[in-house]
């Protein structure tokens, strides 16, 4: 939807400390979401007072609050106290979790800021760069990526090819794999094997087609695998039943820069692996984790070569162990959901430390728990805690340091289980059963329910957090929930 500036604006002259965090954010309004310029604004300010226009020429960023200041008060639009990126599945800072913001407790479907119809069923999380919304979607039997403003208009949307139908229909999608974005562009894969980076205005910077090159997955469930973004490569695995290998792909070009296989003999269905990799500092250069075929491995970002290998995750070699859930970083432990808690007494837990070399499987070892664990849902760290959403609804809050359990809870009962993965904002979890409900609880020292919201529809899709607002994938609709819809922490 495009907005129109007028080329003057009624402004009132603040006094000087007025013009601090509040203007600031105003700053930000205004240059990210409104596309205003100093040199453009400049003219506006003439008749204010000179000894303030002195000031605003001294810090330019005063000139452009101001005017986006202006424009909310004459628009009647609303600007966000803090404006806040999801950039991909599991956020920011890769925990499923943010510490700012104002979020729901309590709505339903009908009192939601917004719903808008997609195209097509999908397992991806929406990501969010700059006040605008992109989520990959099936269309008219094409795998195609979708932009949306924060008010629900529909801003682009790109075809990309033929989609590959999912071979399970009701948990599955052609696109389970989440965007990723490092803020300059747009990266996609899907279950065809397109994988693909686009500019924000929607045009395609290069497309390539993985199954074409290097053969069909060989995966007893869809895809589900996401793309992370370094500094010069997006990062793609490919674990399944053949050839597996992790591959850097050129993000200006789409050119293959590095592979790294990793093939392991493993237990029936152990080497089939959904997990994304997970981004971590190592000897002060940025590396990343795999989880999957019983194996932990670190590599570097830059070429992908192996730094280090933990094995001894699954001694007695139990087969049809699928990695789905990803771990989750805390300080120097990777926290490792091993096994399945969808069959009895097969679920565990683990923390490796991150700073070994070679192999490390006897030497880097925290703490393990043979007791407790997770299936799908990738663990959400908060506030040096870390929270394990269990198959069928139980909430189990961890020590990370020493993996002792600090407190357990279940959420209310229901025949569906949980495939979304939890995220944390600033201190209320959420957790989408299949079912199409969202729970919404108070965590930290302790757990406290505070809504149970029904959306109408299957969720298996994990929830996204920005600019105040919590964004449900359903089925059928992408929905927006915001703090006036519900009630503040």
């Amino acid at each position: 939807m495009e907005r129109k500036q007028s080329d003057s604006l009624n402004i009132s002259t603040p006094s000087e400390p007025q013009l601090n965090l509040s203007l600031y954010i105003y700053f930000l309004y205004g240059t990210v979401t409104q596309g205003f310029s100093y040199r453009r604004v400049r003219r506006t300010l003439q008749p204010m007072d000179p000894s303030l226009l002195s000031l605003i020429d001294r810090r330019p960023w005063m000139a452009l609050a101001l005017v986006a200041a202006a424009t909310v008060a004459t628009r009647g639009a609303v600007a966000p106290s803090v404006a806040t990126d999801w950039p991909n599945w599991r956020g920011p800072s890769g925990t499923g979790s943010t510490a700012t913001g104002a979020f729901p407790g309590r709505w339903n479907a009908e009192s939601v800021a917004w719903k808008f119809a997609l195209p097509g069923k999908g397992g991806s999380t929406p990501v969010v760069w700059r006040n605008q919304i992109h989520l990959t979607t099936p269309a008219e039997g094409q795998d195609a990526v979708l932009a949306l403003d924060f008010s629900g208009q529909q801003i682009w949307q790109t075809k990309l090819g033929t989609e590959s139908p999912p071979k399970h229909r009701t948990l599955g999608s052609s696109c389970n794999a989440s965007p990723v974005t490092d803020g300059k562009g747009l990266f996609v894969y899907f279950r065809s094997g397109h994988l693909a980076a686009l500019e924000f205005d929607g045009s395609i910077r290069w497309k390539i087609n993985l199954t074409e090159r290097f053969g069909a997955e060989n995966l007893f469930w869809d895809q589900g695998s996401s793309p992370v973004v370094t500094e010069n490569h997006v990062i793609l695995p490919r674990l399944h039943g053949g050839d597996s290998w992790i591959a850097g792909f050129d993000k200006a070009t789409g050119e293959l820069r590095w592979q790294t296989q990793r093939n392991f003999k493993v237990p029936t269905e152990n080497d089939n692996g959904y997990t994304t990799p997970i981004l971590f500092q190592y000897a002060g250069r940025q590396a990343f984790l795999i989880w999957g075929a019983d194996r932990l491995t670190a590599h570097a970002a830059a070429d992908g070569h192996l730094l280090w290998s933990c094995a001894g995750f699954n001694p007695e070699n139990t087969a049809y162990w699928p990695a789905i859930a990803s771990p989750v970083v805390q300080g120097n432990l990777a926290i490792i959901p091993v096994g399945r808690d969808d069959r009895p007494g097969q679920a565990r837990i683990h923390a490796i430390k991150l700073d070994g070399q070679d192999d490390v499987t006897t030497t880097h070892r925290a703490w393990k728990r043979d007791d407790v664990g997770v299936f799908v849902t990738t663990p959400v760290a908060y506030d040096g805690r870390v929270y394990l959403l269990r198959h069928r609804g139980e909430i189990v809050c961890l020590d990370p340091k020493t993996g002792r359990t600090l407190w357990t809870a279940a959420l209310p009962k229901g025949a569906a289980s949980y495939y979304a993965s939890p995220v944390i904002a600033n201190g209320l979890l959420y957790a989408a059963r299949e079912d199409g409900v969202v729970f919404t609880a108070k965590v930290g020292e302790n757990f406290e329910l505070l809504g149970e919201n029904p959306m109408g529809e299957r969720i298996v899709a994990s929830l996204a957090l920005a600019n105040d607002r919590l964004l449900v994938r359903g089925d059928k609709h992408l929905f927006s929930i915001g703090s006036s819809e519900g009630v503040r922490k």
